[in-house]
């Protein structure tokens, strides 16, 4: 998924530099580029793919299955993209999950996957009651409904069923042929709220659902994208709930793990890491990527990065006017995932699941995100949309002052008392800035939305961005993958 800083000079590099200017003399900048691509690798492949996340990685696998040669070029000194975990230093499966953490039944691509790597999954930690903090009190519930105003709910209730149903008219491969696709794609989530919900606590309800789904507040969402990622999903139920939904299954030794064995199956030299794709370029009848590391040469590129991330290459020539558009208004959600660790999952002892729904912040929603022995225990709090913004210019220390504060409120003091906690801005992370997936507005897709698969100049576009089915979650950058390859062999 991702992008790196370029700038990476050799010693020789620096030392010419500093003789020409000692010496009164000045390179003009492009012998200074041309040395520096003398300098640099190149390789040659069938196809160069850009970026190594989920999307990249199953592209990558497909092609080489069907015997094409291929370089995989990315900028962390990682792989995964948006599913990143972090070790708890505890054991080899002792991780907690930065980004993409939940697997739900219905996601059968990411679950086949897991499956022939060997890679365990567990379900989601779901025994006991639910905590829901709202308009300032605190109470708990069982099942899935919240202890709220009866009125309130039930105009959150009747809007999920309007959801869902005008929801199944939206295309899944072209949402902006829907027969409301101009009345949808001309306002917000905002507006229809407003325009259906009129108790205040149904809109919180609603607000909140929105949040925890694409990190965004809804009124910078169109109704027909937020129509079109219901549809991707089934309905508002898979997307929202625990059990039998997106949040049912966790992956023993994290989601990256994924990642990492798609790229150990990849074979030596097919991965370029810190490598950041600065130029695409058409030259003599192949495309030609500049990066910090090498210059790759390729007879079609697969961009699997997000459309923003995307849309910071310099290509030549340059892209159609339509898919630049596009990727202008395709900016990524906010969100900071945060983790606080404890000795033992205390909550259950207090008879409580974890998960937490809140109307105040800066944590809105939590999960017990304890590994499936149940020790340490791991608490797992969202920062979504407005309030991810407000915490990100602070210092660590004090966004995990409030974070814990948060915690606090909702399972006790002992919240406080954490063996460690810290956090990942999202919108601070150079390669991806922002997450979970790209969030469009109004008009986008009506406008702009053609542009978001087809193809242009022999480059291809995946990414979870692209998908149809479970669109924005890791299910559906596998999908987006494996449609991407096809594409390319079909081309060669």
């Amino acid at each position: 998924m991702s992008q790196a800083d370029g700038s990476r000079f050799s010693r020789r590099q620096l030392v010419g530099g500093a003789a020409a200017t000692a010496a009164g003399l000045s390179l003009p900048e492009g012998a200074r580029a041309r040395g520096r691509r003398r300098r640099r690798r190149v390789r040659t492949a069938d196809v160069a793919i850009v970026g190594a996340g989920l999307a990249g990685l199953v592209a990558a696998r497909e092609l080489k299955r069907a015997g094409k040669d291929v370089i995989v070029l990315e900028a962390r000194n990682r792989v995964g993209g948006r599913t990143y975990s972090k070790t708890l230093g505890a054991g080899a499966t002792d991780v907690a999950n930065m980004g993409a953490t939940f697997i739900g039944p219905t996601q059968r691509r990411i679950l086949a996957l897991a499956r022939e790597f060997g890679i365990g999954i567990f379900d989601t930690y779901n025994t006991g009651k639910n905590v829901l903090y709202f308009n300032g009190s605190r109470a708990t519930y069982s099942g899935a409904v919240p202890p709220v105003d009866p009125a309130a709910l039930a105009e959150a209730e009747l809007a999920i069923v309007e959801f869902d149903n005008m929801a199944k008219e939206v295309p899944l491969d072209a949402p902006w042929t829907a027969a409301r696709a101009k009345e949808w794609d001309g306002k917000t989530v905002e507006t229809w709220k407003l325009e259906n919900i009129h108790s205040p606590d149904g809109r919180k309800l609603i607000d909140l659902a929105i949040r925890a789904v694409i990190s965004a507040e809804p009124r910078e969402v169109s109704l027909l994208f937020w129509l079109f990622y219901i549809h991707s999903a089934g309905n508002i139920e898979q997307l929202i709930n625990t059990a039998g939904g997106a949040q049912q299954y966790r992956v023993e030794g994290g989601t990256q793990l994924i990642s990492d064995e798609l790229a150990r199956r990849l074979g030596r030299g097919r991965l370029i890491k810190r490598a950041y794709v600065t130029r695409i370029a058409r030259k003599r009848g192949r495309l030609e990527l500049e990066t910090s590391r090498a210059l790759v040469r390729a007879k079609r590129v697969i961009v699997a990065i997000p459309p923003a991330m995307a849309a910071r290459i310099d290509y030549n020539p340059p892209l159609p006017a339509l898919r630049d558009q596009f990727t202008q208004r395709a900016p990524i959600g906010s969100l900071i995932k945060t983790i606080a660790v404890y000795d033992t999952p205390f909550w259950r002892e207090d008879g409580l699941t974890g998960q937490v729904t809140s109307d105040e912040g800066p944590i809105e929603v939590t999960f017990d995100a304890s590994p499936k022995s149940g020790s340490p225990g791991v608490m797992l709090g969202f920062v979504d949309g407005d309030a991810a913004r407000e915490l990100d210019p602070k210092s660590p220390a004090e966004r995990a002052r409030a974070e814990l504060e948060s915690l606090a409120r909702y399972f006790g003091p002992k919240a406080l008392r954490p063996r460690v906690a810290f956090d990942y801005a999202w919108d601070r992370d150079r390669y991806a800035r922002g997450c979970p997936v790209a969030v469009l507005p109004p008009g986008a897709l009506l406008s702009f939305g053609r542009a978001v698969r087809e193809p242009t100049n022999g480059i291809h576009w995946a990414g979870t961005e692209t998908a149809t089915e479970w669109h924005g979650y890791m299910d559906g950058a596998v999908q987006s993958g494996e449609r991407a390859a096809k594409e390319v062999l079909a081309a060669l």
